[in-house]
């Protein structure tokens, strides 16, 4: 997924957001009326998480030079430091915390990945998206076989319920219908997006958040998608680890 929302002279701050954040962070800019710009990476980036950095970055260089402040909608999300490495060389700022689902379900998440981490996790968005997102891109849609081997070793879904909806209830039943798991409801709202956002906006035009063109470093290439072969051992290997 890829947006931008149009800027007029009153607009000084940009986000550069994950497609999967999307809806939820126009919810709570309209929420607290923030004047600010909208600007998308691909949340299919999440598939090959060594895109992530190289995308913001380039984000990063088109808006600088357009915006007073650039605040950035990511967790670390399986860059291993690299998004944190390319925020620090732009004086960026981003969002606390490592990915959207303990943004969403904070000290809680933790407690019962602790306790018991054996629970597949979705958000509203990996409810609406299942199919292109997670069916497509790990081969289940073409290769079903592969969800015994994927899923061996979880022991329920859990839909972290950002809008109440119905329709996208019914849609995680049959999601865990298809994955052969419980369905495990929790009802977290925006959780700890929003006000550790708030937070941010509210110290946002301090002067230690004035962004700098860096200078552009070699960027990683993405590895090309895997062989057949390749994804099948993958998958077995990822059932024996999970």
């Amino acid at each position: 997924m890829s947006m931008s929302h149009s800027t007029d002279s009153t607009q000084t701050v940009a986000f550069v957001l994950c497609g999967a954040l999307a809806r939820e962070v126009i919810a709570i800019t309209r929420r607290h009326g923030w004047d600010v710009a909208l600007f998308g990476v691909a949340a299919s980036d999440h598939m090959q998480p060594v895109r992530i950095a190289p995308d913001v970055e380039r984000r990063l260089r088109e808006l600088i030079p357009r915006f007073e402040r650039i605040v950035v909608l990511y967790g670390d999300c399986g860059t291993s430091g690299r998004l944190d490495a390319v925020l620090a060389r732009y004086n960026v700022p981003r969002i606390a915390g490592p990915h959207c689902y303990e943004m969403y379900g904070g000290a809680a998440f933790d407690a019962q990945m602790a306790s018991d981490p054996g629970a597949f996790f979705l958000t509203d968005f990996l409810v609406r998206g299942f199919e292109g997102t997670i069916a497509k891109g790990l081969g289940l849609d073409r290769f079903p076989e592969l969800r015994d081997v994927y899923f061996a070793n979880y022991n329920r879904l859990v839909y972290m319920v950002q809008q109440e909806d119905a329709a996208l209830i019914a849609k995680a039943q049959a999601i865990a219908d298809r994955l052969g798991l419980p369905l495990e409801l929790q009802r977290t709202g925006y959780g700890q997006l929003e006000q550790r956002l708030v937070d941010l906006m509210a110290d946002i035009h301090a002067p230690c958040y004035a962004p700098i063109l860096a200078e552009t470093v070699e960027e990683v290439a993405a590895p090309h998608p895997p062989s057949l072969r390749r994804r099948r051992g993958a998958a077995r290997e990822r059932g024996r680890a999970i």
